[in-house]
């Protein structure tokens, strides 16, 4: 078997002037978790939360200033950040759509759900829709498998789904949303 290499580092020009890491992050990660730890990158996943929470996403960009803020490289913060597959390097559409896919959701049907998503929507796992509205991850477990299969939509539980009646769900939801946290 051949081994194939990419080099998957690519270099970055900052995506704004301004930093990613508001005063306000900032503040509230020296403040509130810095005292609360041994080591300041012990404060990289609370300072993911506030990054996801504030942007929907995680800029290359902050990735650097989150190195910089807590003392440590670049490669360990993206190490952390690519490990949990909650962060998010792209903005996401209105309405985020993880819908599980642990044992449970899985000996429920949660494939067809799936399926049928995929089918009208038109769009693969990690994809958003032409009109920018829906972006569909599978997930594992999101801690509801006594309602499975199962499934958030920005952060909503939706129970019970059957592959109809979830995407009936989802060509309902208002194609204008209020600000809001894109499913965190």
């Amino acid at each position: 078997m051949a081994w194939i290499v990419q080099n998957r580092l690519q270099p970055y020009t900052p995506t704004r002037s301004e930093p990613y890491i508001t005063e306000k992050i900032r503040k509230e990660i020296e403040e509130k978790y810095f005292p609360r730890y041994p080591t300041k990158r012990a404060a990289l996943l609370p300072l993911f939360h506030l990054i996801m929470h504030e942007y929907g996403f995680i800029a290359a960009q902050a990735i650097d200033e989150a190195a910089t803020l807590l003392g440590i490289s670049a490669s360990e913060v993206q190490d952390a950040a690519t490990f949990y597959e909650e962060f998010r390097f792209e903005p996401s559409g209105k309405y985020v759509v993880n819908v599980c896919r642990s044992i449970a959701c899985e000996l429920c049907g949660h494939e067809k759900v799936l399926a049928k998503i995929k089918e009208i929507f038109g769009i693969e796992n990690f994809e958003t829709t032409e009109d920018g509205l829906i972006t569909l991850f599978e997930v594992e477990c999101l801690g509801l498998c006594e309602f499975a299969p199962a499934a958030l939509i920005n952060g909503e539980r939706q129970c019970n789904l059957t592959p109809d009646g979830f995407v009936e769900t989802l060509k309902k939801l208002p194609k204008e949303v209020a600000p809001h946290d894109n499913g965190h």
